[in-house]
């Protein structure tokens, strides 16, 4: 049985004191509606990354996005997870992701290259790649992931939780801006659209 963390405070020394009890069930369902998500979106992910048509998988990849963000929303609205141990349990080396992430780069060449803001508050424009930013958001999702299958499921949700508010909720949200940026170039007939930017979009969205 999975536990769950949670805190009170000893009114004599007016110290916090932890008590480890189970999840409940209602804690237990949404872990495993999360990870049937996160591997979702990575099996998605790989076989979109395998794909020939790059018009095609834009579109997958703008359900798919859309969908683990949803999973992340999700996360983000709960309470706050805590894990059992001070440090986070070694679940061996991450996966290496650097076969798709390189297909994800050859299929997304065109519009690969892409710049957001990752805080608004903080407004400061980053570089990236579109290719580079789905790995990085795969590999936070997989290390929550693997936690899981372990049976360590407060773990798990404290991962995925964490590393949605600090990394890939940013990135999944970049990245499904730029894709709607590009579907949006190619069928919005705007003319404060770049011609370039929308004679690649063109060419993209009609392979």
């Amino acid at each position: 049985m999975s536990s769950v963390t949670t805190q009170s405070t000893d009114a004599s020394e007016g110290e916090v004191v932890s008590v480890v009890g189970p999840l409940d069930a209602e804690t237990e369902d949404f872990a495993q509606q999360i990870a049937d998500q996160v591997e979702s979106f990575l099996l998605a992910l790989r076989a979109i990354s395998q794909e020939s048509d790059a018009g095609s998988s834009i579109s997958l990849l703008l359900l798919e996005i859309s969908q683990v963000l949803l999973a992340g929303a999700r996360l983000g609205a709960q309470r706050d997870f805590t894990p059992d141990t001070r440090y986070q349990p070694d679940v061996g080396p991450e996966p290496d992701l650097d076969a798709m992430r390189l297909r994800l780069a050859d299929l997304l060449a065109p519009i690969d290259s892409y710049v957001f803001v990752f805080d608004p508050y903080l407004p400061e424009v980053v570089g990236s790649r579109l290719s580079d930013d789905l790995a990085s958001i795969a590999t936070d999702l997989d290390t929550g992931l693997r936690h899981f299958r372990r049976g360590d499921v407060e773990e798990a949700l404290w991962w995925w939780q964490f590393s949605y508010v600090s990394s890939w909720g940013n990135l999944a949200g970049a990245a499904l801006n730029a894709l709607i940026s590009v579907v949006a170039h190619d069928r919005l007939d705007v003319e404060t659209f770049d011609a370039d930017q929308v004679a690649v979009a063109e060419e993209v969205l009609a392979d």
